[in-house]
């Protein structure tokens, strides 16, 4: 894929890039103006321990309050600490915030913050000419160039002549601030990204109370290193204040017109995936059950709904992923929402499970945070690669429902309706997320309770079949003749005891069978129930109605795709949009839609997965582009090649 830009693309950017457009009058120093923006992309980068992820948090959380639009990329290394002064050992997180509505984290940062020479070179590459960079000059030592492969200081060359940089020695003016606070230099040097954090809060007029309430809860027990990020914090927001070089503040407005009415937070893929599941235990009145095992990027969920006893959850960390989804199986079978939670290696450890419970047609999520593989992989870099293993990764014929949420705020919506299929249904349901949506963040509003689906469930309470000899009992596989789904009983209930194993049942009655007849019988049921699923029709979006490229996605490529086909409708061209996030069963309007275009694009970030099944099913000529670097898709280079593939010969 390209990254050069076109001309009619290049008048199209600004989705991505700062534009000012207005200057107001104000001074907050004799020397100080203040520049309206609608748009900024910031990138904190830095050591692992340097702070840049709750650096880059707190300034996130306080941009939410103020009410703009926010989209963020969390980038840290898989290593607990990596060597520090190092480029593997470089962590970073970009927020993207705006007077109106976005979609992605942004293609390239307008301010990067270097805590160190590797924090600077590792993303030197993604900036622009004319970015501001921010760099603790502190850091730029001999040794600190010699690890990064730097003979000489970048701030000496001409290596930033295209850059606006800011040379600010963060460590000893954050040391100054704190001289008097009686930390030993090591933990004092620590509040530096505090320093850091006010300053870009004096630049960007981000509110500050929040933050000093945070400092305060998180140091609780240790008040002097709480007192001490907050001078650090202050001294920071003064020191922007004060200084000549930085001349220029930056105002973006709230974007309360891009948002419906109601009342909004900021929140990450996995907590909403989280109060999702909380919210469908409610709406079922089931009680929740989480069996998992620790695994990045999907702990964070498990830590989460350990923290809600009180809505009836109840989690359980095993000592493997076996041992996990037997659990959650375990109480699915005795009248759970039953949940378990992994990434791409868990599945596979759980897929005989997963097929067990297909077998036995029980209700249960199987939520899939999806990272870069094969193997370990890339464990904190995302991924879209379980598509087909969530489809197919089981032996036998074991279908599988699929559900994909397409943003952060999103897997909020996708864990009920993965929660609605499962029980109306009867079946595991893969919920597949990924590294991105999980740790990424954005505005949600929260929803009135009376918007959410009602998910109750009615269990068997009664024998429900007759005997030759008139006598009635209980056959576990009688089914509803529109959902096809069986009866689900409550272990112990007096009158309704039944097999349950993974040997082939006979049709009604459970018993073991060996039957060929039977066998096929069972196979064709489970799997005509699985198509008979009712998923809405997928929307397409083409406003011109003249459209003959589609553009069709999954998952977390929503948003770069969105910000792709904007860019390109600005320049002129007219190009059609439609988002799958049921990918089994495919809706039933789907095969009809790709029809009416003369080419089908699949923007993945895999080797093609989605395409592979769209050409199997509807014998369309699906065409890939393809990402497997561990990033999302940038909006302008997705651009660029959805536009080359639309070009393209049809025989190519």
């Amino acid at each position: 894929m390209t990254s050069q830009v076109s001309s009619p693309i290049a008048a199209a950017t600004a989705d991505e890039s700062p534009a000012v457009v207005d200057v107001l009058g104000e001074q907050r120093s004799p020397a100080k103006e203040t520049k309206r923006l609608d748009r900024v992309i910031i990138r904190f980068a830095g050591d692992s321990g340097d702070g840049m992820q709750l650096t880059g948090d707190r300034f996130t959380s306080e941009t939410a309050s103020f009410g703009n639009d926010l989209s963020t990329l969390p980038n840290f290394p898989a290593e607990i600490r990596a060597p520090a002064g190092t480029l593997p050992g470089v962590s970073s997180f970009q927020l993207h915030f705006a007077d109106h509505d976005i979609l992605t984290p942004g293609d390239a940062p307008d301010v990067l913050v270097a805590m160190n020479p590797a924090a600077l070179k590792a993303n030197l590459g993604d900036l622009p000419r004319g970015a501001e960079i921010i760099v603790d000059t502190d850091e730029f030592t001999k040794r600190a160039l010699a690890k990064v492969g730097w003979a000489t200081s970048p701030l000496d060359d001409d290596t930033l002549a295209a850059y606006a940089v800011h040379r600010v020695p963060l460590t000893s003016l954050t040391l100054e601030a704190l001289k008097d606070s009686g930390l030993a230099r090591k933990d004092a040097e620590r509040a530096k990204n505090m320093f850091a954090l006010g300053l870009l809060s004096w630049m960007y007029h981000r509110p500050t109370e929040n933050t000093e309430a945070f400092l305060l809860r998180k140091f609780a027990k240790k008040p002097e290193i709480a007192q001490a990020n907050i001078t650090a914090f202050r001294a920071g927001w003064n020191f922007g204040e004060t200084t000549e070089d930085f001349a220029v503040s930056y105002e973006v407005a709230p974007a309360s017109a891009a948002f419906p009415q109601g009342t909004y937070r900021n929140i990450s893929g996995n907590l909403a995936l989280a109060y999702g599941l909380v919210a469908a235990s409610q709406r079922s009145q089931l009680p929740l059950y989480l069996g998992s095992y620790p695994i990045t990027p999907a702990s964070d969920i498990l830590h989460e709904l350990s923290r809600h006893k009180n809505f009836g959850v109840r989690t359980f960390q095993a000592e493997d992923e076996i041992a996990a989804i037997g659990a959650a199986l375990g109480a699915a079978f005795g009248g759970s929402l039953a949940v378990t939670t992994t990434s791409g290696p868990g599945v596979a450890l759980k897929s005989e499970t997963i097929g067990l419970a297909v077998s036995l047609e029980l209700p249960l999520l199987i939520v899939d945070i999806q990272r870069g593989g094969p193997s370990t992989g890339l464990p904190t870099k995302t991924e879209q690669a379980d598509l087909l293993q969530a489809m197919y990764g089981r032996n036998g014929e074991a279908p599988v429902p699929v559900v994909a949420p397409a943003t952060a705020a999103d897997c909020f919506t996708a864990a009920l309706e993965a929660a609605r299929i499962a029980l109306t249904y009867r079946t595991p349901v893969f919920l597949l997320s990924d590294g991105y949506l999980a740790n990424g963040s954005e505005p949600w509003r929260i929803p009135s309770v009376d918007e959410l689906p009602d998910l109750r469930v009615e269990f068997a309470t009664e024998p429900n079949h007759t005997t030759a000899d008139g006598s009635r009992v209980f056959w576990p596989y009688v089914r509803d003749e529109e959902t096809l789904a069986r009866p689900w009983a409550v272990p112990g209930t007096a009158g309704l005891e039944h097999r349950i194993g993974g040997i082939e049942k006979q049709n009604g009655s459970g018993n073991i069978s060996y039957d060929p007849a039977n066998h096929e019988l069972m196979v064709r049921t489970r799997q005509a129930k699985i198509d008979g699923i009712k998923v809405p029709d997928v929307e397409v979006d083409d406003p011109s109605g003249s459209a003959r490229t589609l553009v069709i996605g999954w998952g977390s490529t929503y948003g770069p795709i969105t910000a792709a086909v904007r860019r390109i409708r600005t320049a002129g061209l007219s190009v059609a949009q439609a988002h799958l996030r049921h990918l089994n069963p495919f809706p039933a309007n789907l095969g009809t839609l790709l029809a009416r275009y003369d080419k089908v694009v699949v923007p993945e970030m895999n080797l093609g997965q989605l395409a592979h099944l769209l050409r199997a099913k509807y014998l369309v000529d699906a065409r890939s582009l393809t990402q497997v670097t561990g990033l999302p898709f940038k909006a302008e280079q997705l651009a660029q090649a959805i536009i080359a593939k639309a070009e393209e010969n049809a025989d190519v």
